[in-house]
């Protein structure tokens, strides 16, 4: 981005300024030692009256070496960033600083124009042994000093850059008593200079009632780099000193900054490393880290705020690491053009701010470091998105076209047809409809347009051999980048096929067992392709399902074709739905689309008088990642008989599989459920975009006391028939239940069990490894007697020939 000129007006509180306008977009703060001025986009360019009588350009020198630096993002917000000790503040005993700043529109000079003013007052203590700033444009370091009665150097400035000049060459002349500041000397060059050189050099150098205050450039001719711990550091190392008759005594500054080969970058992450241990800082290698502080534009975050913008600071034995993502809040993207290509750049200004205390010294240093960041251009290509409509006649179809995507600084200017150059507001009054339109977190933006096929603008070829007329719209949209007003372009040529014939029909309904489809293609030849499901209508599908009138087809498929998909599934239903689309074979385009969804009646559980069940689970479409196979019973060790992509079926005991039991009355109620193991449905959900659950409960309700009336009639038999003994292997089991609920049985060690004489006893006969669902089990004899013979005497008969 350009540099803007800026002037500012620095005076100090006291000084009576005439009444000036306030404004609600300048907002100033104190952060620690720096201040902090925001400006929301009111102005392009401003000018700043100094003094009330003068006018100071705050050109990228004077700003660098009195403090101060400035960004701005691409919708013209600014912020303004100024060091506590600039050249400008007033120093109230190194406790209090103030600075007055006031802004006027630019070629407004006349002293009754307004003029916009803000200033802050901010308290600063306790100064730590050593403060070092490290900003985009400069880097500072103020060191405490303990030498008596040094004579300060003013800062306040009482005219342009002569007067200011002027004022800090007064304080290095010698006086009667006390310390004056005599000579500088660099390292590791050894170059001397006094101070009104230094001054002219581009440095600033200071001293305060505690404090020597020592500024540089970046670039300037006495820095050198360094390599810290593999990070490239810039280093101004000084010694400045004092001399009052036959003393001289002397006080050493160093500041070092990181550079930006210091960050590393992905398409995902910016990656900042600082050293830990800033050799050129150190006088030893024992030093405590006490403080460590991560912010944006010089503001310090919490833990929080770093979390929800998915900031990170790691700190290792060598390093400090800061990541932050591409795109994080606190930065912004700006659009950049490269041989008529689009690009754009994230920039952020991360803020790293330490506190150190050195053991052997005891002196501690506080070091902030003000350090923005540009990603390297990232290549983000427009596209055109072809939205239009193909189900409609020509005569009211419309291009809807999306141009995008783009970040907020670049607008659409106009568009180039083949015929003409429109502007936006042109096109709008052409019909077109041109509308911007911006993400839901107002980052981006797309550029809309509807363009009717209609216009003259649009090209029209019919193809009578097909049956198809193609419409093609070819375009450059002219856009531009804001402020730099950099232009650019993007062609496009998009087309769309519409049937010149009238779409055909299509309806349907269901029976007890089927869908039936009936396309009717109206007296034409059928000019479509037709999507069943998923599978194309070939001639081995059309010999098998379909049935062909005059000038219609009808499709008969069952309900439980792999075609279909089962929407929801109940106890005694499946809804079923079945998706059919008719498609122009030349580009795929869907011609017409139609749906047909029913409840057919379906027995999915079965209940048999021996006490099994059967049961029927389907593959529903809100999971489309269930494998039936895996389905189990509430026991998850009862899985399927039976599965395949689509069913599962189960056949189980109604004591058996976790099956539980309930009474109503005189009902005995069985119910189990069909579902996934809980680990594989936490899978299933980890693959999927969606939560998914599949339950199926099923039932089966017992009579528990029943009488039936049978009639019939008896005829003499030439054969009487008899029933042939079989073998095998029956497993039968008595229990003896608690109460006549049957919930709980004794068990084998609550035998000899004591009951009262006339006392209900309830028993329960069982067959439990039969797995011939007609055979019945039926007790025909049943007794008790006093010992485990079962011929003894005496004999209590209970159940006599059934």
């Amino acid at each position: 981005m350009p540099y803007r000129l800026f002037c500012l007006l620095m005076a100090a509180v006291g000084i009576q300024a005439q009444q000036t306008p306030s404004i609600n977009d300048l907002n100033a703060e104190c952060l620690g030692n720096v201040i902090r001025l925001s400006v929301a986009p009111l102005f392009d360019e401003v000018d700043t009256v100094f003094n009330d009588t003068q006018i100071i350009n705050l050109t990228p020198g004077l700003a660098t070496q009195c403090g101060f630096s400035f960004k701005f993002d691409p919708m013209g917000n600014a912020m303004f960033f100024a060091s506590l000790q600039n050249c400008f503040s007033q120093n109230m005993d190194d406790k209090m600083f103030s600075l007055v700043m006031q802004f006027r529109l630019p070629g407004n000079h006349m002293t009754e124009d307004p003029v916009y003013r803000v200033g802050k007052t901010c308290s600063y203590t306790p100064w730590t042994s050593r403060e070092i700033l490290c900003d985009r444009n400069y880097m500072e370091v103020s060191v405490r000093r303990t030498l008596p009665d040094i004579q300060t150097i003013p800062k306040q400035p009482t005219g342009g850059p002569k007067a200011r000049s002027g004022n800090f060459r007064r304080g290095a002349e010698a006086v009667a008593s006390g310390y004056k500041m005599t000579a500088v000397v660099f390292s590791p060059s050894k170059n001397v200079m006094n101070v009104d050189e230094v001054q002219r050099k581009g440095y600033a150098i200071a001293n305060t009632l505690t404090r020597l205050v020592l500024r540089s450039p970046h670039n300037a001719e006495e820095t050198y780099l360094q390599n810290v711990a593999g990070v490239p550091m810039r280093v101004l190392s000084t010694s400045t000193f004092f001399e009052q008759k036959w003393l001289v005594t002397r006080v050493d500054a160093t500041a070092v900054c990181p550079t930006p080969e210091a960050v590393a970058f992905t398409p995902e992450v910016i990656t900042w490393y600082m050293p830990k241990h800033i050799d050129p800082l150190f006088s030893s290698d024992a030093f405590t880290m006490l403080e460590v502080y991560m912010g944006i534009d010089a503001k310090r975050l919490d833990t929080e705020e770093m979390a929800a913008r998915n900031y990170s600071v790691l700190v290792t034995e060598a390093h400090i690491i800061v990541e932050i993502p591409v795109g994080a809040v606190g930065g912004y993207f700006k659009s950049h053009i490269q041989d008529d290509q689009y690009f754009v750049t994230y920039t952020i200004e991360p803020m790293l701010e330490l506190l150190w205390i050195e053991e052997v010294a005891h002196e501690n240093t506080s070091y902030k470091v003000l350090f923005p960041i540009t990603t390297p251009p990232m290549a983000r290509p427009p596209q055109v998105r072809n939205y239009t409509p193909l189900d409609t006649v020509p005569e009211q179809a419309l291009f809807v076209l999306e141009l995008g995507t783009f970040n907020l600084d670049v607008e659409l200017l106009n568009i180039t047809f083949p015929t003409m150059v429109l502007t936006v507001a042109e096109c709008n009054a052409r019909g077109f409809n041109v509308q911007e339109q911006r993400s839901p977190d107002n980052t981006l933006k797309t550029f809309r347009m509807e363009v009717p096929f209609s216009d003259p603008v649009v090209f029209k070829e019919r193809r009578a051999e097909q049956g198809v007329t193609t419409f093609t719209l070819q375009l450059i949209y002219g856009l531009v980048i804001f402020p730099e007003y950099a232009p650019f372009s993007h062609s496009a040529v998009v087309d769309a096929v519409l049937l010149d014939i009238v779409p055909p029909s299509v309806t349907g309904y269901c029976d007890q067992e089927n869908f039936h489809i009936t396309v009717d293609y109206r007296n034409q030849e059928p000019f479509f392709v037709v999507l069943v499901g998923k599978r194309l209508l070939n001639h081995e599908f059309a010999q098998q399902y379909l049935t062909e009138g005059d000038t219609d087809f009808t499709i008969t498929l069952p309900f439980s074709s792999p075609d279909a998909v089962f929407e929801s599934v109940h106890s005694s239903a499946v809804r079923s739905r079945l998706d059919v689309a008719l498609l122009n074979p030349y580009n795929n385009m869907t011609i017409k689309y139609f749906s047909l969804a029913c409840s057919f009646l379906k027995t999915l559980t079965e209940c048999f008088s021996n006490g099994t069940m059967t049961a029927l689970a389907v593959k529903v479409e809100s999971a489309p990642g269930l494998n039936p196979g895996q389905l189990t019973l509430s026991d998850p060790a009862c899985g399927p008989t039976y599965s395949d992509d689509r069913f599962a079926y189960f056949h189980f005991t109604v004591n058996s599989c976790g099956t539980t039991r309930k009474f109503i009355n005189n009902v005995m109620l069985y119910e189990n459920e069909i579902s996934l193991p809980d680990e594989l449905e936490v899978k299933l959900n980890a693959t999927t975009s969606s939560e998914q659950e599949y339950q199926l409960k099923v039932s089966c309700s017992y009579v528990a006391n029943i009488t039936r009336t049978l009639a019939f009639l008896t005829r003499p038999r030439d054969n009487e028939p008899f029933a042939e003994t079989g073998t095998g292997r029956l497993m039968v089991r008595m229990r003896l239940a608690q109460d006549a609920s049957y919930n709980t049985f004794h068990q084998e060690e609550d035998y000899p069990v004591v009951r009262y004489l006339r006392q209900p006893l309830h028993f329960e006969v069982e067959l439990t490894t039969s797995s011939d669902p007609k055979v019945a089990l039926v007790l025909d004899h049943c007794w008790a007697t006093l010992n485990e013979d079962r011929d003894s005497r005496p004999r209590w008969n209970l159940i006599i020939n059934g």
